[in-house]
This record gives C-alpha cells, structure tokens and sequence, in this order.
C-alpha cells in the first residue's frame, strides 16, 4: 500500500503542471446558500477550442479530489483515459456532508437539507457548469460512505442524470440493498456502477454492501455495467486509492488502445467481422462519449493479426478502406491491400500496393525501406519478360527495369508516433 501512495504523490506533483483548477463560487436558491466549488480543466481544454468533455461530479471533493485528478492525469498521459472536466464540491468545512446528504430514516430517500441538495445537483451545479464550460452528455458522480450512499438515489430517478456511479464503501440507506437491484434492471440507458469495500472496511457498510453485491451480480440487464472490488489489505479510508484507477477503468475501458486480453478474448476468438469490431469499438465512443478519435494504429495492427491468424484475407480490403479515411497521407491503406493480394496469391497487385505505399508518409513501424523489401521480394517470384508462355507461368511478366524511385530524403516524414514515450 506505501508503492501506492508514493506512486500517487509522483502522479499529484505531475498534475500540479498539467492541469488547472479553478476555485468557484455558486449561489444556490435551492439550498438558500453559497456553495464553494473546484473545478479541474483537461490540459488541451484552452488549447482545442472545439472539444466537448465528460464531467465528473466529485462529492467530498475536499480529500477526493487530488486523488482523481491524479489518477486522470496519469491515464491522460499514457492515453488510457479521456479527458474529463472534474466538478468537486467541496463538503468537509463545517462538516457540511452530513447535512447535505441528509436521509428519510423510513424510506432511505433524501429529506431535508438532503432533499435541497440532491435537487441542487440536478437543477444548479450541473445546468451552471454545463453553461459555462464545454461539457459532453455523459456524466459521472463519485463519493465515499456518506456520500456514496447518497449519491445513489440519483438512480431511484426514471430517466436517471448520472451515467456512471462510483460509490467507494457507501453508508447504504435504509432498504437500498433490496431497492438498487431493482431499479438497475428496469433502467433502460446504459448505466456503468462501481462499487467497493475491503476486508478492513468497518463492518456496518461491509456486510450490506456484501449483500447488495450478491444481488447486483444476478441482475440481468445488458444495460448495466457492473463491477465490485473487494480489496484484501485495505481499510476504509486506503481503499480509495485502489478504487479510483479501477472505477476509471472500467468505465473508460473501451476507450484504451486493444490490449492483449480484449485481443485474445473478444477479437481473434470471433469467426468474422474484425474489422468491424474495430468499427463499433469508436462508433461506441463517439456515442457513448462524445469522443470523436481517429483510430489508433495499433488498433489497425491488432485487426491485422486477428485477420491473419484466421485467414480472412478479403477482410483487408474494409480495413484498407478504413485506413484510407483515418491516414490519407500515410503508406497504411495500401500497405493492408498489399497483404491481401499477397496472401490471395496475387503477386503482380500485392506488388503494385507495396510500390503505391512507398510513395505515402511512414506510419508506426511501416517504414519506405520496409516496403522496398516486400516489392523486391515479390518480383523474385513474378516471371520475367521472355518467360511468358512457358508452362508453370500464369503470373504476368515483369519488366525487370529499375523502377526510378523518388529518394526518401524527399518525401516528409511526418507520421504519428505510436509509441508511448516519457517526455
């Protein structure tokens, strides 16, 4: 546990640098007083005037803030996670969680002060800082014990405002463990919910959250994205810092670049559709997200091996296409048409692509050299001029000419890096 919390002082001493937190102020009719709120911009938020972003609603934004911002900055440097604009509302002054998070003893729901400020949320923070700031459609909330059990009653709602819930060991109010489960099967947008607790929680939250997990783990619905972390040598309050990469994680997890796992298990294990998967797997982010990306090129090289492990050879030519539309400039497009016809046994084509790509910008680890060798290669195998007609020959004769090439000193080489590198 000390790994982690060195890890995470480097990672807030990186977030000092890459991030701006501005300090807010908003009057609230509904509570009938001031609320001071912090607010975390994405690094590219003032350079790219045109993005929209997530927002991350924090309660207890007092000691959950850095925490977050943290974990959001290390994900946003290796590119693992989208950029957010990080809402924090600041709770823990005069013990101001309490009040706020206040609760009908009979029925669980928010009464009071409660009630005010669950409206707050709902009718004033989040209309003010979706006028203020460029925001995208989804929306998370976050909390601990107090506040994570409060900020689950936003799910009690029909059309709830929240998409992803992240509730670290919640105080549950009275009947939420039978209730949840209920409304999380019936609730028809998609919903991501995490929650956790670890065998050093304090024991009052530990057996109900234990048993809302039981529940939760038998609703069938596929609108529901579910996941519970039960740490081993953790306490209450240590668990926070295993909760939030995890919780980020899994809510952002379609966002990451193809990994090994999600490779072995949902791609090369299907009988067709590669690059399709790849398709859905933006079309999900752009909808879900609001993120429009340009496809990574590892991405392409993952769909590339999937197509080659299975010999669905014709699927290159989709994958050529998309790669047109993402990298116009670069030798990728061509490059996967070479292999098609290569591998269909084409030769004379596979080698006009390979010749066509040289021609394009590097990209990855396709380089001007790399497709000199592939063309060279193929050539060996074409007939030459006078061999034409002999038994055995059914490929076209080649001219076995030097082809003038344009030298690479000429070409700019001005492809995207796909490495991840420190800076």
């Amino acid at each position: 546990m000390r790994k982690i919390f060195f890890f995470l002082l480097l990672v807030f001493a990186n977030t000092v640098f890459s991030q701006k937190r501005v300090t807010d102020t908003i009057s609230s009719q509904k509570l009938g007083e001031n609320r001071e709120i912090t607010i975390g911009l994405p690094p590219s938020y003032e350079k790219n005037s045109a993005k929209k972003y997530p927002i991350l609603l924090l309660l207890d934004s007092d000691f959950l803030f850095d925490p977050f911002q943290g974990a959001l900055s290390y994900g946003y440097y290796w590119d693992d996670l989208p950029e957010v604009i990080i809402v924090g509302i600041n709770q823990n002054k005069n013990n101001e969680r309490e009040t706020d998070c206040t609760v009908d003893e009979k029925t669980g729901l928010p009464s009071e002060k409660g009630g005010n400020f669950f409206e707050f949320i709902g009718m004033e923070l989040l209309p003010y800082i979706q006028k203020k700031y460029r925001t995208a459609p989804f929306k998370m909330i976050a909390g601990l014990d107090t506040t994570a059990g409060f900020l689950n009653s936003y799910l009690y709602k029909e059309n709830p405002v929240f998409d992803a819930y992240i509730s670290m060991s919640p105080e549950l109010p009275t009947g939420m463990e039978e209730l949840l489960p209920d409304r999380l099967a019936t609730i028809q947008k998609p919903i991501f919910y995490y929650q956790s607790s670890a065998i050093g929680d304090l024991k009052k939250m530990r057996d109900r959250i234990q048993i809302l997990d039981e529940s939760l783990k038998k609703v069938s619905s596929p609108t529901l994205n579910y996941k519970y972390d039960d740490f081993k040598d953790a306490s209450h309050y240590s668990l926070v810092l295993s909760s939030i990469p995890s919780a980020l994680y899994q809510i952002f997890s379609v966002y990451q670049t193809i990994s090994t796992t999600e490779f072995q298990k949902k791609i090369v294990t299907l009988p067709s559709g590669y690059v399709d998967y790849l398709i859905y797997k933006y079309t999900v982010l752009e909808k879900s997200f609001n993120l429009k990306l340009q496809i990574r090129f590892n991405d392409f090289k993952a769909i590339e091996a999937a197509i080659l492990k299975n010999k669905a050879y014709d699927e290159f030519d989709k994958l050529s296409q998309l790669a047109r539309k993402n990298y116009p400039k670069s030798m990728l497009a061509d490059y996967e048409l070479g292999q098609m016809y290569e591998k269909k046994g084409d030769n004379a084509k596979a080698l006009k692509s390979y010749q066509s790509a040289f021609q394009k910008e590097e990209i990855g680890d396709l380089t001007k050299e790399m497709m000199i060798d592939r063309a060279d290669e193929l050539k060996k195998l074409l007939p030459k001029k006078g061999d034409k007609g002999k038994k055995g020959n059914d490929e076209p004769a080649v001219d076995e000419t030097p082809t003038t090439v344009v030298p690479t000193e000429t070409l700019p080489l001005e492809s995207p890096t796909e490495e991840k590198k420190p800076q």
